[in-house]
């Protein structure tokens, strides 16, 4: 791209080229101008709504159609922002569930799982939250493309984990129930019992006693026959709160909240 003396005008070229995002370094050598003025120009582009930045030095062009809200859809850059941040990652949970057709339930954030602990991010009205996988490499994910490219989103089976994991993230029990029964269309069981090691067995019992509880009982069963090969302890439904002392023989869970789903 040539080199531009103002960087109203390096943006424009940049966006032009269908180019969305770029980062200070990348505005510094593409203009004629010092770092300093580079940064106040920066500014005074930020102010005026033209472009936005979620994490510092990482830069968004906001096109005139998304001036209201402040940002273009974090589909649009979060794979060039995770390559910024130098982290894996796949757009998860209920971000990941709506990509895959269970939209019942639209998150009110951008939800992605990467490797290390990350604070949510900011871009005008959007919203970007993080949780964390130590083994999300290992995780399958699939390339959907965006308006700008594309980006790694969680594999149905990968996505039903991480709701039972992620149960405060994805709305607790009753949420992730509904979302299940429209997912579980999309889940392979034998999918699930590919992964199944690479995720803690109470998240294997959950996710089968909720798949059972939506109806999915066949689509569960693959998961049902791994199970019985790993001798598991009883464990309550919910974490952390009281069951009575009878489990289900299935999936040796106990319930101790009353599932209500709006499938």
């Amino acid at each position: 791209m040539a080199r531009r003396s103002t960087m109203s005008g390096w943006v424009e070229q940049l966006q032009g080229l269908g180019g969305y995002t770029f980062t200070a370094s990348q505005a510094e050598s593409g203009t004629d101008r010092s770092s300093i003025a580079v940064q106040h120009a920066l500014r005074r582009l930020k102010e005026h709504g033209k472009i936005v930045s979620p994490r510092r030095g990482f830069y968004v062009v906001v096109p005139p159609e998304y001036r209201a809200t402040g940002s273009p859809p974090a589909s649009w850059y979060i794979d060039e922002l995770m390559r910024h941040l130098k982290q894996p990652y796949y757009v998860g949970l209920l971000s990941a569930a709506a990509i895959h057709g269970a939209s019942h339930q639209q998150p009110m954030a951008f939800q992605v799982v990467t490797s290390r602990p990350t604070r949510e991010m900011r871009a005008g009205k959007v919203t970007i939250r993080f949780s964390m996988n130590s083994n999300i490499e290992q995780m399958p994910t699939t390339a959907i493309q965006t308006e700008t490219g594309t980006m790694r989103v969680a594999t149905p089976e990968t996505t039903a984990f991480d709701l039972v994991r992620y149960q405060a993230a994805a709305g607790h029990l009753n949420n992730i129930g509904t979302v299940l029964a429209e997912l579980a269309e999309h889940i392979d069981g034998r999918a699930l019992v590919g992964i199944a090691h690479l995720v803690k067995l109470p998240d294997v019992q959950r996710l089968g006693y909720l798949l059972d509880a939506v109806g999915e009982s066949n689509r569960a069963a693959p998961l049902a026959e791994w199970l019985k090969t790993r001798n598991p302890r009883a464990i309550p439904l919910l974490p952390g709160q009281p069951a009575r002392a009878g489990a289900d023989v299935r999936w040796h869970v106990r319930p101790n909240f009353e599932l209500e789903t709006d499938s």
